[in-house]
């Protein structure tokens, strides 16, 4: 069985998601406490909503005071509890084969949002964060990951590294995701077990955190551009992940 790499326990309540595909994905989600939806009564008709979450109908306006100016409600709110702690030895207990997709500091909401959404698109096991250095759940990052927060299992650890050293041991191969390496992401992958690490945008992967990965690789670009946003990147290393698995 895989060591569990500590993590910190989330704290708080009272978070409100918002959005259609948000809120859908919490009520299809055992795991996630919802305590009350408010929305309009038309929005509200197309739910199957469980008759132990309090419901109240709600007009535009008053929904649109109790979260961020100008957010994208669509006629939805609902009042929910964080997720409980997904353990990193209990993915590495799972030997599915699946990448895992670790994340260096990447901390905007929107981005770690798009990200798990390409997590689940691509079939990815489980993203896996720093706690310290990672954005905490919120309607902005599940709106942004249009329901996949609820589907894409992640991890909080309170070290990096350490997470990595789990990682080798559990047969994965690490690869950085750095611009200014030699080989290509293609060259780089392999056969095995794939985790894909990727850094924040301009700082890249902190040095301690590439020495633990087993290769850097870059992805091929043109000149033209000199980067991507992190949440492109991390959909392109997934997709090319995800056909190299199927073309095995």
């Amino acid at each position: 069985m895989a060591r569990k790499n500590r993590s910190i326990k989330k704290t708080g309540s009272g978070l409100k998601f918002w959005g259609r595909h948000a809120v859908e994905a919490a009520l299809d989600n055992p795991q996630r406490l919802i305590k009350k939806i408010s929305g309009t009564r038309e929005a509200l008709e197309s739910l199957d909503i469980p008759a132990e979450i309090s419901v109240v109908f709600s007009d535009v306006a008053d929904l649109g005071r109790t979260i961020p100016r100008d957010a994208p409600h669509q006629g939805l709110v609902a009042d929910v509890d964080p997720l409980p702690d997904v353990w990193l030895g209990d993915i590495l207990d799972q030997q599915s084969g699946r990448p895992l997709l670790l994340l260096d500091q990447v901390t905007d909401p929107h981005n770690v949002g798009a990200i798990l959404r390409s997590a689940a698109a691509f079939d990815a096991a489980a993203i896996i964060t720093q706690d310290r250095h990672a954005p905490p759940e919120s309607g902005v990052l599940a709106k942004s990951a249009s329901g996949a927060l609820e589907i894409v299992p992640w991890v909080r650890v309170v070290n990096l590294s350490r997470a990595l050293d789990d990682i080798a041991e559990a047969g994965f191969w690490r690869i950085g995701l750095d611009g200014e390496a030699m080989d290509t992401l293609e060259d780089a992958m392999g056969s095995s077990k794939l985790a894909l690490v990727m850094g924040a945008e301009g700082e890249g992967l902190r040095q301690n955190v590439a020495a633990h990965c087993d290769t850097l690789a870059r992805l091929p670009m043109s000149p033209r551009m000199e980067s991507l946003n992190v949440s492109n990147a991390a959909a392109i290393a997934l997709y090319a992940e995800y056909t190299r698995k199927k073309g095995n």
